[in-house]
């Protein structure tokens, strides 16, 4: 875009600092509540962070492709980056610090926070290049609506009832069992699974429906509406069909883009209507979003993989040492660690801005 609207680039840094919070405590047995996703039904602070940056995704393929025609070479670019993206993820999950550097095959997790990224970008700027406003929103209101009616009134094979709940006989957990097998998070069903990535495609879709918004805006009463609107629907629709990240339930895509959008209109108000400098240090972050979040998966997790001693890992010798012989609680300890971790990253994504490197995958 000619001139970025800085909310956006600074929501998606906020986004990003909050994924590496929430994924690098000092100690998974002493984390604070709000920090950890709900155990199945419900919404938590966590549960908010990748619904909230597939939503950023959304409004900045408006804005990266709103003078974009469909043509070979624009497919191209967008195949190529949804691939790398996915291929990304797949190196994560393959990815050991020890010769061959290759987990098992035959366990080995497919699907991926990247690799969802990835599918639903490709998905959802293809479907932007070829309708309008009107039809996206059309679109997006029929997963919804179609998803809710599989997961909560089709019959399963056996004949059984589906459920909402953690069990076999939920429609997303059958489908990833039966498809993926071994190849999941848990042994029976993954939170980026494959039919719950049809719904997180709505997610996306709302934030090209928020950036056409953006585009023509000149105060954020719309975008309190909105949010107020999709807030309401989200959480009465809680009553039928539960708020749920694992199966990405259609009350939870309207109650997190109601949070986005309403977060992203308070950001916008303050930056870009009153010019009030402010959380500037996340756009740092925002503008090289991708890179700095899989650094930071990628580095924790050789330090957790990388042994020190026949007891101790990296991430558990550095938080012994530095953090935990503190007098603080274990919970604060653990959050300070994961609060340092960020701080790192802040640093990188403010050197990485100063000397221009953005580094677009």
């Amino acid at each position: 875009m000619k001139k970025r609207i800085e909310s956006v680039d600074i929501l998606r840094g906020i986004t990003i600092c909050a994924m590496i919070l929430v994924n690098t405590p000092g100690t998974w047995s002493a984390v604070y509540p709000p920090l950890l996703h709900a155990e199945w039904h419900g919404l938590t602070p966590t549960d908010l962070i990748f619904p909230f940056f597939l939503f950023i995704v959304g409004i900045s393929i408006f804005f990266a492709y709103k003078y974009k025609n469909p043509s070979k070479n624009i497919y191209k670019k967008i195949a190529i980056r949804s691939l790398k993206l996915i291929g990304l993820g797949l190196f994560l999950n393959l990815f050991i610090p020890y010769f061959p550097f290759l987990k098992d095959f035959e366990t080995l997790r497919f699907l991926g926070v990247l690799q969802r990224i990835g599918i639903v970008f490709f998905i959802s700027a293809i479907l932007y290049l070829h309708f309008n406003w009107r039809v996206l929103a059309g679109i997006t209101v029929s997963i919804l609506i179609i998803y809710w009616v599989l997961l909560g009134f089709i019959s399963m094979p056996n004949g059984t009832l589906p459920t909402f709940n953690r069990a076999p006989n939920n429609w997303a957990m059958y489908i990833d069992s039966n498809i993926l097998g071994k190849h999941m998070w848990q042994p029976d069903y993954d939170p980026e699974g494959l039919l719950s990535t049809i719904p997180s495609i709505a997610s996306c879709l709302i934030g090209v429906l928020i950036g056409t918004l953006l585009d023509q805006l000149k105060n954020v009463k719309p975008l309190l509406l909105i949010s107020l609107v999709f807030l309401v629907l989200g959480y009465t629709l809680n009553v039928w069909f539960p708020i749920n990240k694992a199966i990405w339930s259609s009350s939870f895509v309207l109650a997190t883009s109601g949070w986005a959008t309403l977060i992203l209109a308070g950001i916008y108000y303050l930056v870009d209507i009153k010019n009030i400098k402010f959380g500037g240090v996340f756009k740092y972050v925002g503008m090289n979003a991708i890179t700095i979040y899989f650094l930071s998966s990628f580095i924790s997790k050789t330090f957790y993989l990388t042994k020190v001693s026949e007891t101790e890992n990296i991430h558990s010798f550095l938080f012994k040492n530095m953090y935990a012989q503190s007098f603080f609680s274990t919970e604060f300890s653990s959050l300070l660690y994961a609060i340092t971790v960020v701080v790192f990253y802040v640093l990188l994504g403010y050197i990485l801005f100063k000397k221009k490197i953005f580094i677009k995958v």
